[in-house]
């Protein structure tokens, strides 16, 4: 049996990908592993708990919901209704999507080390400064993006030679 016809069995009974389980599990791992090194009492404060989960859902209502959902959204049909008038035989908007957001999360990651929040903190705790951070973080960006262009130049030349 082809590798083809076993990830079509593979998606008709569990309903996507088969790299999806093992990623999902994975993140579940890496979750429980992080509550497990942080310990439970430094992720509930059994005063004001309420508070903190407050602020962070409207802000997110706000920045997401209102702000950041309807950008995204208008230039991921720009570059769909691009890519569908360019006549691509591969579509790029996947290979811009996934960096993209990884990119997101990771400057949601580094934003406090980038604008050197907490440096006072940061160098009595590790002797160091925050000042790599945005030049890290650049270089992750730049990364990803790098990783995706190739993962699209060879999936377009792989595509090229089968017609």
């Amino acid at each position: 049996m082809t590798t083809e016809r076993l990830v079509h069995r593979w998606k008709r009974v569990y309903g996507a990908h088969p790299l999806h389980l093992p990623v999902l599990l994975a993140s579940v791992v890496l979750a429980g592993y992080s509550v497990w090194v942080l310990g439970f009492d430094a992720l509930w404060n059994h005063r004001v708990w309420w508070q903190a989960i407050a602020v962070w859902f409207a802000a997110a209502i706000i920045a997401h919901d209102l702000i950041l959902f309807p950008a995204y959204a208008l230039l991921d049909r720009a570059l769909t209704a691009a890519s569908t008038r360019a006549g691509l035989r591969v579509s790029p908007v996947n290979y811009i999507r996934v960096p993209l957001l990884g990119i997101g999360l990771s400057f949601l990651l580094f934003f406090p080390g980038i604008i050197r929040q907490g440096a006072t903190t940061y160098h009595a705790a590790t002797g160091g400064s925050q000042q790599a951070f945005l030049l890290r973080w650049l270089l992750l960006c730049a990364t990803m993006l790098a990783i995706s262009a190739l993962a699209y130049a060879i999936r377009s030349l792989r595509a090229r030679r089968r017609h």
